[in-house]
């Protein structure tokens, strides 16, 4: 988050605050959803499998990714890719 809030010409509290006032998501929250949209569009797309999306993501434990992606979505990775 330094790099952005350098590029943007804010400190991390004062994105971090700017960035829940417009979306209700810290940015931490903000940036694991936005990567794990990504995640959902590459397996909707066939992209790879579940190791490969999770990877180009920037998720580096299949098994975190796949819980991380069932609270968000309601269903492990592998189902969403058959829906």
């Amino acid at each position: 988050m330094t790099f952005f809030s350098k590029k943007i010409g804010l400190s991390r509290s004062q994105l971090n605050l700017k960035l829940r006032a417009i979306t209700g998501y810290s940015t931490r929250e903000f940036v694991r959803t936005l990567r794990l949209k990504r995640a959902a569009q590459l397996l909707e797309q066939g992209y790879g499998n579940v190791a490969e999306v999770a990877f180009e993501v920037g998720f580096n434990n299949l098994s975190h990714f796949t819980k991380i992606f069932k609270s968000h979505f309601g269903v492990v990775p592998s189902s969403y890719m058959e829906t």
